[in-house]
């Protein structure tokens, strides 16, 4: 079998590939592989913004690191997490020269607000879509590197290791290329498709965690999954969207069923402005006190045209649903939204396979510990992206290109069979929703093992239906045997 040969291939295009892509030599020849289209991918969807120590006058290092500790319930890796809040101010200032807009004071500095869980107004943000801009923004430069190959629609359909080689085989339009390098870079997001219901974009099915642990690579704490508590509560689709933490930052209120204020009894300091964890218990408790699963987000008391203007993609969103946020208390609901675990990295974004590496949420850095602090995901993406580009940079030498041959397992086999994605959703829903349930996991773990192992065998046709089946296994079976 042929094969092009790169010098790095990552695989993924959120701010995590893109960033990497944009801070490696030019000199290297770079393979990026996105599933969908560019823009689709959790990134996109980040609205509340990135949290920094932009105001060292009102801020410090220490302050946001207390703040992230607090959130992670002190499970939190310190040299990295010290490593994020001391190297992301940089970082942030580096996307302004990207095109990346943030809103701005009327003195002309950044515009810095509040969010759950943080003690400083620290996030940077673009009204409410500020992972679209930083995205959108960052493909428009990296389509300008030359060195970069961009493949939209292009599924990773198998990883092998041959001495010091990655081989890669890709699904695109129907045909099957293939390529090698010496560096892959995971960048793959996470897994919210494992769920009934989600905030994650379609992409988001575990696949480079799959590949890195059927590759040999250390998987850590990937029962570390966080449920936001202010989804929209819509279940008849899969996914959800989500209404921001900037919101509960700008002063609205959570409701219970009775339309009545209820954090105060659970969280009497912190009340609505807790961490989603937190807020997301304290809704389970007071759902089981009312007898009621309703619950709302107000912030209807503030005034209209600051709404509007501070949040009009989610204003936009609900008033299709059928509700007006500067009129009346918005229907919400906790839904999963977050992998703090995932592929064990080191504070430069290295696995414990040599040659790969692994950044954003599919990748385990430990800065979020058991809970990630609101718009701290952007920034972890920026940071850890950015350091893995320069060790590649320092151990990586331009291959010149070319065509390598190698023995390479033959695309074609059977199909993968019908209804085990949405079998092992059912079985996550239920065996793990906000806590796990202990009894439902175990009833669960034998079929989810069972479906694995037949996704395992060899003798399936790769195809993009077979991967994401099989990493949807892989993820729930790693998950349910954490938490038993």
């Amino acid at each position: 079998m042929k094969f092009e040969k790169y010098d790095v291939i990552i695989v993924g295009s959120g701010v995590s590939g893109l960033y990497a892509a944009l801070n490696l030599n030019l000199n290297l020849k770079i393979l990026m592989l996105s599933k969908k289209e560019l823009t689709l991918c959790n990134s996109a969807l980040a609205q509340g913004g990135v949290a920094a120590v932009m105001d060292k006058k009102d801020d410090n290092y220490d302050l946001h690191i207390k703040d992230t500790l607090i959130a992670g319930g002190y499970k939190n890796d310190m040299d990295n997490l010290r490593i994020l809040v001391e190297q992301g101010p940089t970082d942030v200032k580096n996307l302004l020269k990207y095109g990346v807009e943030f809103d701005r004071r009327e003195d002309g500095s950044i515009d810095l607000t509040l969010e759950g869980g943080h003690s400083r107004h620290r996030i940077a943000h673009h009204k409410d879509s500020t992972g679209y801009e930083i995205v959108t923004s960052l493909i428009e430069s990296v389509k300008k590197l030359e060195n970069v190959t961009i493949l939209e629609n292009s599924h990773l359909v198998a990883v092998e290791k041959d001495n010091d080689d990655f081989l890669t085989a890709v699904y695109r339009n129907g045909d099957y290329s293939y390529y090698t390098s010496k560096a892959v870079i995971f960048a793959t997001g996470g897994i919210g498709r494992v769920y009934d219901f989600t905030t994650n974009s379609a992409i988001a099915t575990g696949d480079g965690i799959q590949f890195a642990y059927n590759l040999g690579a250390e998987i850590k704490n990937l029962s570390y999954i966080q449920f936001h508590p202010t989804a929209f509560a819509d279940r008849e689709n899969r996914e959800c969207f989500l209404v921001s933490e900037a919101v509960r930052g700008e002063g609205a209120y959570l409701l219970n069923g009775n339309k009545e204020r209820f954090m105060h009894k659970y969280e009497p300091e912190r009340k609505e402005l807790a961490p989603r964890d937190v807020v997301s218990k304290c809704m389970m408790t007071e759902q089981k006190a009312i007898g009621k699963d309703e619950f709302y987000l107000d912030i209807s008391y503030k005034d209209s045209e600051f709404i509007k203007n501070r949040f009009p993609m989610i204003y936009k969103n609900v008033l299709e649903k059928g509700y007006d946020m500067t009129k009346e208390p918005i229907p919400i609901y906790p839904c999963q939204h977050y992998l703090m675990g995932g592929i064990s990295v080191n504070g430069m974004g290295e696995t414990t396979v040599k040659g790969l590496y692994a950044a954003g949420e599919c990748a385990h850095t430990g800065v979020h510990g058991i809970n990630r602090l609101a718009s701290n995901s952007l920034l972890e993406a920026l940071v850890f992206s950015r350091l893995i580009a320069e060790k590649i940079n320092e151990t990586t030498a331009p291959s010149g290109g070319g065509e390598a041959e190698y023995d390479f397992r033959a695309p074609e086999g059977k199909p993968v069979p019908t209804g085990l994605r949405t079998e092992i959703r059912h079985i996550m829903q239920k065996s793990y929703f906000v806590v796990p349930d202990i009894e439902e996991a175990k009833k669960n773990i034998d079929r989810v093992r069972e479906i694995k192992e037949l996704l395992d065998t060899d003798g399936f046709e790769l195809t993009p239906d077979y991967i994401e089946a099989k990493s949807i296994a892989t993820c729930a079976y790693i998950v349910l045997s954490e938490i038993l």
